[in-house]
Formats: structure tokens, C-alpha cells, sequence
């Protein structure tokens, strides 16, 4: 374990490297094999019914003794029996994002349930902090899934964070390599937090015509889109190019959500329509280019991080 690291001794991990809770890729298998190896595992309730939900629970609970984290969209529309779940399964570590932190994080706390909160801006860091969490996840605008619309650069993002708060600050958006791993600690984080590498694992649970076309992507081919509603960078395909239409001929927030529609997301990341699906992924997505064993994805990071910054583990 890497001694005197906030992120290490808050979870109790021996890497300071969180899977991101991406939907339709963060199920049980991906949260334990990550958690085997080493960091912090997340299963992604967003896309979950709650029975599934406590599904991947059970089942993450039996595949590792270490810690593993629920990602929790605060904006779901089952909320509450997420909650319940949460309650009932003696979940222990919870990370909230897309909403309001202080409507949920002092009755998280309160059953001794570490919060942490994902912001886009130090502003909302330093209300995720009021509000009582515990750590922050600083997401850049590189990141893929829901992000923020000020467009602020991990670059700028995570110094801006790490100077405006005390608690602990865990990057993320555009990071897949030990090597920009050590570029966001030097910028001020405790730790990374790493969403399009692990698509690209044998254990994510999305399909593989996704995995595969995010290893073929390269640069420039996602976009932020949909700022009127949640912003969300995209894969280009038939779908995006509906909604880059849409936007350049003035749509409104109702316009979108009619295009968009249900299961967009889940008929592209998890039934592989790579033509009418909604497929979420950050631009770092042009540095990937193989699926491999989440276990072997984290070391690959940890290893390179190492040395490079010339330590000895």
C-alpha cells in the first residue's frame, strides 16, 4: 500500500486507483476483479433495476473479501430502493454524481457509509464538501457518460479542485495510462479514477461490438453532446449524427430528449446496435487499443505509474 495516500488509507485499498461505475459496463465482475487486484471496485447502479441491483451485490460480496463502492446517479428515478438496498447490503464505500449531494450523503453518513461525490467544477467541490463527503472525484470534460458543462480540462480541473478543498481529490476524464495517472497526481490528487480503460476489459459487462469500436476509435471521433439536457460525450455514428443535427438547427432540451428516447444507451454499450445506440466514452478512448484482463489493465497502469516516478514498491 502506498504509505501516507489519502485514497489508499480512506478505502483501505493497496492502489489508489478507482474503476470508474460506468452504466451498462460496471456490473459485479468488473467491481471484484479490480477490487482483487488491488484498487477500488464500483458497481454501476444507473442502469440497474433495483432487484439487479442487489443482484451484482450478492454477488460482488462473494467474488471479494476487499472493498468494493456503488455508484449512485442521484437523479435515478428508483432512488429510494437503491437506498434500501444500499442500507440492507451494508454497503460501505458510496459514490453519488449527477445531483445534489446534500440530499442523501448525511443519511449515508449516518449508517457509516464513506460518500464521495463526482463534480466538474470547484465550485460544486466545495458544496459536495459542505455537505459532508468524505472525498470528491474531479471529472474533466474529456471524461465519456455524463459530464459537465463548463468544459473545464483536467488540466485545469484537478489543481482548481485540489487547491479549493480539503479533503481528499481522486481525478478523472482522459486517464488510461500511468503516465497521466502521474500528471494528475502532480496536479494535486490523491488518486485516479479510470472509466474508458475498463471498458475495455474482459470482465465489463458491455458488449463487444462496443469494446471493439472503442478500440478502433481514434482522435476526434467522440463529442460532448446533448448540454441542454445531461451533457454526454459520444462515439460519432448514425445515432450522434441525429443529435448533431438536432443541435445545429437550434432543437430544444424536449426536441433531444424525443430523438434520444428509452434505452439508448443500453441498445448501444449493451445489446451492440453500433449504428442507432447511444455509446458513452471518454476521448482517451484513441489510446486504447486491446481488451484485456481488468487485473492486468490496473497493474499496467500502477506499474508504469511506478516508474516514472521512480519509486520502489
Amino acid at each position: 500500500m502506498l504509505e501516507k495516500n489519502k485514497v489508499t488509507h480512506l478505502f483501505q485499498i493497496d492502489y489508489p486507483i478507482v474503476q470508474a461505475g460506468m452504466v451498462w459496463t460496471s456490473g459485479w465482475r468488473l467491481a471484484s476483479a479490480v477490487s482483487n487486484a488491488g484498487g477500488l471496485g464500483i458497481i454501476g447502479a444507473g442502469s440497474m433495476y433495483p432487484e439487479i441491483f442487489r443482484e451484482h451485490i450478492q454477488k460482488c460480496k462473494k467474488a471479494t473479501s476487499k472493498p468494493f463502492a456503488v455508484n449512485l446517479p442521484l437523479l435515478y428515478q428508483d432512488i429510494d430502493q437503491h437506498i434500501k438496498t444500499i442500507l440492507d447490503e451494508g454497503i460501505k464505500i458510496v459514490f453519488t454524481s449527477a445531483g445534489n449531494p446534500k440530499t442523501w450523503t448525511s443519511i449515508l453518513k449516518k449508517e457509516g457509509i464513506t460518500v464521495v461525490h463526482v463534480v466538474s467544477s470547484s465550485k460544486f467541490a466545495l458544496k459536495a464538501q459542505d455537505a459532508g463527503v468524505d472525498a470528491v472525484v474531479a471529472e474533466g470534460f474529456e471524461a465519456g457518460g455524463h459530464n459537465g458543462r463548463e468544459e473545464t480540462t483536467s488540466m485545469i480541473l484537478i489543481p482548481a479542485v485540489s487547491q479549493a478543498v480539503s479533503i481528499p481529490v481522486i481525478a478523472a476524464g482522459g486517464i488510461a495510462t500511468g503516465r497521466q495517472m502521474l500528471a494528475a497526481m502532480i496536479l494535486g490528487a490523491d488518486g485516479v479514477q479510470v472509466g474508458s480503460r475498463f471498458v475495455c476489459s474482459h470482465e465489463a459487462s458491455n458488449h463487444i461490438l462496443f469494446k471493439q469500436a472503442v478500440v478502433n476509435a481514434g482522435e476526434g471521433d467522440t463529442l460532448l453532446s446533448m448540454k441542454k439536457m445531461t451533457p454526454v460525450r459520444l462515439l460519432k455514428n448514425k445515432f450522434f449524427d441525429q443529435i448533431k443535427e438536432a443541435e445545429s438547427n437550434g432543437a430544444s432540451a424536449e426536441k433531444l430528449q424525443e430523438i434520444l428516447g428509452k434505452g439508448r444507451a443500453k441498445k448501444g454499450m449493451f445489446e451492440g446496435d453500433m449504428e442507432n445506440g447511444e455509446l458513452e466514452i471518454g476521448q482517451v478512448s484513441s489510446l486504447i487499443h486491446n481488451i484485456k484482463p481488468a487485473a492486468d489493465i490496473l497493474h499496467e497502469i500502477w506499474n508504469e505509474f511506478g516508474e516514472l516516478a521512480n519509486y520502489r514498491f
